[in-house]
């Protein structure tokens, strides 16, 4: 009964990002996948600065020549710069390009299959986070031709402590963990059925949920719209790239996101100056640092993610407490 709840959700997920259910190998969340894909003896890593710190510590500590690749000033690679980076590199022996499908700051998606064929040209595998793209967007694994991709449950609602990482049939990796003859020997330890099966489910709800993403686009730039009536002097960060549905990322210049974080907690409203996965924290954000975000904009900018569930009544809660921040930050100045 234990192998029929593991085998389901597997074939749960597999449908959501349009895999085959041989490729889906479950772990504890994304930082494990991107750990394992990053931890195979690779001679050369290429990443852009935007990526999540569980790519860019991975990838800093095991070894490898890591090779920076530029971003515009939405936070995208394009081909060319991609190209660019990959010659004035060679040599780069066993060579990865981890690339996220969207930023969990601004929601900037990249243009994934593009970047692909470029590595793929250059004899580069291609690792993706697909964490924030997941559940959000459509995501087709087999047309992207990416060799790996990480996911993560609870960015779908799912439970905290379950992820899975996508391995293109044909790639072969080493074991991150080794002992056991689960997942097909390929990560050994006894299955946490429960977060698996959790997984499945918020992986089939997810898949019904992206006709939704329309009145979430629409209640987004309801809200980046609000918001820039009520302060034309605020910003939003990357507000005419491609982004998901979900996210924006707001600075009202003058004001910290310290300062905006705590009177938005005060409101009840949990925003954060960074990624979701560390809602309330506070500090520089090295996304927009690679960005080229001044630092002076970068201190002040938030991040603010709704959803499916988000309500008109909602984002009036957001706009009234940003009314009131922006209020007092004015009599302060």
């Amino acid at each position: 009964q234990a192998r029929g709840v593991v085998e389901k959700a597997r074939l749960q997920v597999a449908a959501l990002v349009s895999a085959k259910a041989s490729e889906v190998v479950f772990t504890s969340g994304a930082t494990e996948s991107n750990a394992w894909a990053l931890m195979q003896g690779w001679d050369t890593i290429f990443v852009a600065g935007i990526e999540h710190v569980s790519v860019l510590a991975t990838a800093s500590a095991v070894g490898a020549k890591v090779v920076i690749v530029p971003v515009d000033g939405a936070g995208r690679v394009s081909a060319a710069s991609l190209a660019k980076t990959i010659a004035g590199a060679a040599p780069v022996g066993r060579a990865v390009l981890s690339i996220q499908m969207a930023n969990n700051e601004t929601g900037v998606l990249q243009d994934l299959a593009a970047l692909g064929r470029v590595a793929r040209d250059a004899g580069v595998a291609v690792h993706t986070d697909a964490v924030q793209a997941t559940g959000r967007s459509g995501v087709d694994f087999a047309a992207l031709g990416v060799d790996l991709m990480s996911l993560s449950a609870h960015k779908m609602g799912g439970p905290k402590g379950a992820g899975a990482l996508i391995i293109r049939d044909g790639v072969n990796l080493k074991p991150l963990l080794a002992g056991g003859g689960q997942e097909r020997r390929r990560r050994g330890g006894t299955e946490n059925i429960a977060a698996i099966a959790g997984f499945g489910a918020a992986a089939g709800a997810s898949a019904g949920q992206l006709d939704l993403l329309t009145n979430v686009r629409a209640l987004r730039d309801g809200l980046e719209r609000h918001v820039l009536d009520i302060t034309p002097h605020a910003v939003v960060i990357a507000q005419d790239a491609e982004r998901l549905a979900n996210t924006t990322c707001v600075a009202l210049p003058g004001t910290l996101a310290e300062t905006l974080i705590i009177k938005f907690d005060l409101a009840g409203i949990s925003v954060s100056a960074g990624s979701a996965c560390s809602s309330g924290k506070v500090g520089a954000s090295h996304v927009l640092a690679a960005m080229q975000v001044p630092d002076a904009l970068a201190s002040c900018a938030i991040r603010v993610s709704i959803g499916t569930e988000t309500t008109e009544k909602d984002i009036a809660a957001f706009l009234s407490a940003w009314s009131v921040a922006a209020s007092r930050a004015g009599k302060a100045a």
